[in-house]
């Protein structure tokens, strides 16, 4: 096994890849963190009318969700790299009827916008750029004064099981160091505080949210965690962290699942942290 400090800068554009598996992966995580997003720009302040720039929209769940919130009056322009992400996000709206929502293939802080935006807003992206600081500087040059910044990022923090269950714990320390090795920050959830104050942003405000449950709830994110591991089994594999024979992708949910339920565990899930803060006038 390869030594963790081997591994310093990012390895992988973007380690969960974008295959059809990835992308009903994404809608099953935005069914259970959905609601921690839609209150964090609520409080940010996104309201009906609104222009929204999101960045690295994936499937465009969160470009959705935005959506919702700036009503028919507004406008949500999403961005990804992907072209395969781009088309599935354009297909999702298209099949939504969403006619405020639109995406665009590219590096945001790159493309140009006919105008500014009232609110630049991202779901788990800042952690995996290699200078989220630089990111985010870049990103302001399309919002307008006194406009919105409002950011929701995870990582590896928190997630913890009561009483103990081994197999629940594991999949989270294989997540952490597989981030670790390739260069995503496990701490950007509570980074962001830094990250907006280093890009020119005032002090943003915080929030953290995390989901919680026993075994047999449906909302305690076991399977969102599993789902993640199967996904990143390769990486995992490549830098060191765990076999595939170790994780065994075919039984991985039954076995986590029956490791909560034996141990009559209360799994709870990684630090959702939300961030937003306005541009000066």
């Amino acid at each position: 096994m390869p030594d963790a400090n081997d591994v310093k800068a990012r390895t992988h554009e973007y380690e969960l890849g974008h295959s059809d598996r990835e992308l009903k992966r994404l809608s099953t995580q935005a069914r259970l963190i959905d609601p921690m997003t839609r209150q964090y720009f609520m409080n940010a302040g996104i309201v009906r009318g609104m222009r929204v720039l999101d960045v690295g929209s994936g499937a465009g769940d969160v470009a959705f969700l935005a959506a919702e919130l700036v009503g028919d009056g507004g406008e949500v322009v999403g961005t990804d790299r992907s072209p395969a992400a781009v088309m599935a996000a354009n297909a999702g709206a298209k099949a939504k009827g969403l006619g405020n929502v639109s995406f665009r293939l590219g590096d945001p802080t790159a493309l140009a916008f006919e105008r500014p935006f009232d609110a630049i807003v991202g779901r788990y992206v800042l952690c995996f750029s290699p200078d989220p600081v630089a990111m985010l500087r870049g990103l302001l040059s399309h919002l307008r004064a006194g406009g919105i910044v409002a950011f929701h990022e995870a990582g590896g923090l928190g997630a913890k099981s009561y009483p103990t269950s081994p197999a629940y714990d594991r999949c989270h320390e294989w997540i952490r160091e597989t981030f670790r090795r390739v260069g995503t920050r496990p701490t950007m959830c509570l980074d962001l505080y830094s990250t907006f104050l280093d890009a020119g942003l005032p002090a943003p405000t915080m929030g953290l949210q995390a989901l919680v449950g026993g075994g047999t709830g449906d909302l305690n994110g076991i399977d969102l965690i599993a789902d993640l591991v199967i996904t990143m089994a390769p990486v995992m594999e490549q830098v060191g962290v765990a076999t595939i024979a170790e994780i065994d992708p075919a039984t991985l949910h039954a076995r986590v699942h029956a490791d909560v339920e034996r141990n009559g565990s209360v799994v709870v899930g990684r630090y959702e942290v939300g961030a937003w803060s306005r541009l000066p006038a």
